[in-house]
């Protein structure tokens, strides 16, 4: 008698939510004496309209939990932002936005328009009497800190710059719960912004797209030309 050949049934995968960041990542700077740290995020950087929008909450790493259900903001819903940005400032030790215009990035360029940004931030955490020991920066460049050869905008600008020591990490906004939260609160800063300025220019659809390059936001551009919030030292075209 033959045996037949019966098929092995694969076992089901185990169903898995939604992976939160967390504060291992921050942690682990405490064996280097840091204690408060900063995360930091941009948003706004790739739109056409609109201004580049810096935000920073600092925790105190000896003695700091976890927040729910926060996350890297482009992956929450607006709803879910809107609902989370206070529980973020409630939960961070200081926390601040910082802002700059489409005329400081088209007079600057986009990476000094980032430092201008996160130097407001940076001014308002210290004007809350809270000095971070270290930065925990999303991205591979760090455009926060001064450049070492002093540009016309780090002499003109007057205010005092970032000196703590900044650390880069790529997706930091995936795996960091600080810089997850500096994005929420950045998303909403700037969102909110947009649907301000959308009054003042409703054929732009700044409400929906908040500055981005969509299809419709760009035949828009096309019939009608930029507007004073436009990027205009951009291909918007």
């Amino acid at each position: 008698m033959s045996r037949g050949k019966g098929k092995t049934k694969a076992k089901p995968q185990a169903e898995t939510g939604p992976v939160f960041p967390t504060l291992d990542v921050e942690r682990s700077f405490l064996s280097s004496g840091v204690r408060l740290l900063a995360g930091v995020d941009e948003v706004g950087r790739g739109a056409l309209a609109g201004p580049v929008t810096v935000g920073i909450t600092v925790v105190d790493l000896a003695d700091h939990g976890l927040l729910a259900d926060v996350r890297d903001s482009k992956l929450l819903k607006p709803e879910d932002r809107d609902r989370l940005e206070p529980l973020v400032r409630d939960w961070a030790i200081a926390s601040a936005v910082g802002h700059a215009s489409a005329q400081e990035i088209d007079r600057i360029g986009i990476i000094a328009a980032l430092r201008l940004a996160g130097t407001r931030a940076w001014v308002d955490i210290l004007a809350g009497g809270v000095t971070p020991d270290a930065v925990l920066l999303d991205g591979s460049h760090n455009w926060l800190s001064p450049e070492v050869q002093a540009s016309l905008f780090d002499t003109a600008s007057g205010e005092p710059a970032c000196d703590a020591p900044v650390h880069t990490r790529v997706k930091a906004d995936m795996s960091c719960l600080s810089v997850a939260a500096a994005s929420v609160l950045a998303k909403v800063a700037r969102d909110r912004i947009m649907v301000e300025l959308h009054a003042e220019a409703p054929h732009y659809g700044w409400d929906e797209n908040k500055g981005y390059a969509t299809a419709a936001h760009r035949e828009v551009l096309r019939l009608q030309g930029p507007s004073p919030y436009h990027r205009t030292s951009w291909h918007l075209m």
